[in-house]
């Protein structure tokens, strides 16, 4: 995995976390660390994309950050796990490591100066 994936990685778990804070933010300080995450979750994900074709870099970052929310909320928050869920996760996650498979290495940007 290269520094950039690294980041799109980094980006869709910050995301993960931010999002979980949009539902259960309830102090100004806890609404201020969701706010920093959102701004530090786009930063990366926004720096990954210069090296990488963008719309593969947005299908992982959203898809890790769904499944990853999805995932969080069954086992931190007691969110009832459904077979349905997971297979619609599973089905999402395999578009989108089809579209990473798909996607050449001329098609990125690293090494470019």
């Amino acid at each position: 995995m290269n520094k950039s994936w690294l980041l799109v990685l980094i980006a869709g778990l910050l995301e993960v976390i931010w999002v979980s804070g949009l539902k259960y933010s309830s102090a100004w300080w806890e609404w201020l660390i969701t706010i920093l995450f959102i701004i530090v979750s786009f930063k990366v994900v926004i720096e990954a994309s210069r090296k990488l074709p963008l719309g593969t870099v947005y299908a992982v970052f959203t898809g890790l950050g769904t499944a990853g929310t999805v995932i969080v909320e069954m086992l931190l928050f007691g969110e009832p796990v459904q077979i349905t869920k997971l297979l619609f996760i599973a089905l999402m996650a395999s578009g989108v490591i089809g579209l990473k498979l798909l996607t050449k290495p001329e098609d990125t940007k690293e090494g470019t100066a």
